[in-house]
């Protein structure tokens, strides 16, 4: 994605007013995404030991951010990518209900990231895991969460709009759900990017179940790591997958948001199934992985949510860089200030 700049942008908000508004965001949302879900907030970690298969390893390929403890003889440690795997370790540990979860404020740094409008070296997100049954594993269940999400993401527009009333809402009274499946045959032509970006233009927000299993053409919609999502169980719309993304259009920028990954993790089953086709089976040797084949954690839902792209969508923002501090390039730095993008 390269840089978007906006015809005639105009911040609605001045930076020292946007830092009072971020503070109000996130409190409303964090509430609100607490009292829909049943969760309690927990402390997280900002790094996790290197080999133990906590990290969550996104798409594969991208580097997480290393250094040696001195005190421990130079092991290995790294910035945590998510918090998908530590999380439902956490569910197992607190002995959380079936029903009932917890969330926590979740940092990451990802050097890989190409920097532009929506991408940071600096990541902040809302990371929530829910314990559920085995009767939970359906897509039904899937969809009531997403809905549940998307009215805290209401509510919070509105009391912005209650504060800021020339912040216009703009986010469509209900969430459409496709399968990325039906999204290819509706986009034939199209990557899966441009066909995201056709549907949340259709929809407004949209929920692309299905996210990491190969479709019709041989291709996934996206990557995703095999043993977190389940994206290979085959739900009630007769599709594989029990994942997906929450995706908005972006009026500011006119184009598709992602805001938020989630989805029914991964039993015992599909744990080792999309292991086998990802060809990770040596990762069964991992603490994580051991856990989970040994029946040592609980069946779960979770996912995350961004902090910062929440922030810049609701406050109609052409940049992340104006709702939170990172590094930029240069030359980027200086082609925002010419058209009134002023990054933190």
């Amino acid at each position: 994605m390269a840089l978007i700049i906006p015809k005639h942008y105009t911040p609605k908000l001045l930076p020292e007013t946007t830092e009072q508004a971020i503070k109000k965001l996130k409190d409303g949302f964090q509430r609100a995404l607490a009292q829909n879900l049943n969760l309690r907030r927990v402390t997280a970690p900002l790094f996790v030991l290197s080999g133990t298969g906590i990290n969550d390893d996104l798409n594969g390929v991208e580097r997480p951010v290393k250094f040696p403890i001195k005190s421990m003889g130079d092991r290995q440690a790294e910035v945590v990518h998510s918090l998908a795997k530590w999380k439902r370790m956490k569910l197992g540990a607190y002995r959380i209900a079936p029903g009932y979860g917890l969330y926590t404020d979740m940092n990451a740094i990802r050097p890989d990231e190409e920097l532009d409008n929506l991408h940071s070296l600096y990541v902040d997100q809302w990371d929530w895991e829910k314990t559920i049954t085995a009767d939970d594993r359906t897509l039904d269940y899937l969809k009531d969460t997403v809905r549940k999400i998307y009215r805290a993401l209401k509510d919070t527009e509105a009391d912005l709009y209650a504060i800021h009333p020339h912040i216009t809402p703009t986010l469509p009274d209900d969430i459409a759900f496709i399968h990325a499946e039906e999204l290819l045959q509706m986009y034939p032509g199209l990557p899966p990017k441009a066909r995201e970006y056709e549907a949340a233009r259709k929809y407004g927000a949209l929920f692309i179940i299905g996210i990491g299993g190969k479709l019709s053409d041989g291709e996934p919609h996206d990557g995703r790591a095999p043993d977190y999502d389940d994206w290979t169980t085959r739900n009630s719309d007769g599709y594989q997958g029990l994942n997906g993304d929450i995706i908005l259009w972006n009026p500011v920028l006119e184009c598709s948001f992602e805001i938020s990954s989630m989805g029914i993790r991964v039993d015992k089953s599909a744990l080792l199934k999309q292991l086998e086709i990802c060809g990770c089976t040596d990762r069964l040797n991992l603490d994580f992985h051991k856990m989970l084949v040994n029946g040592e954690l609980p069946l779960s839902i979770g996912g995350g949510i961004g902090q910062s792209r929440l922030c810049m969508y609701l406050l109609q923002k052409a940049h992340i860089g104006e709702v939170q501090a990172s590094i930029w390039p240069e030359a980027q730095i200086a082609e925002c200030a010419r058209h009134g993008i002023q990054l933190l």
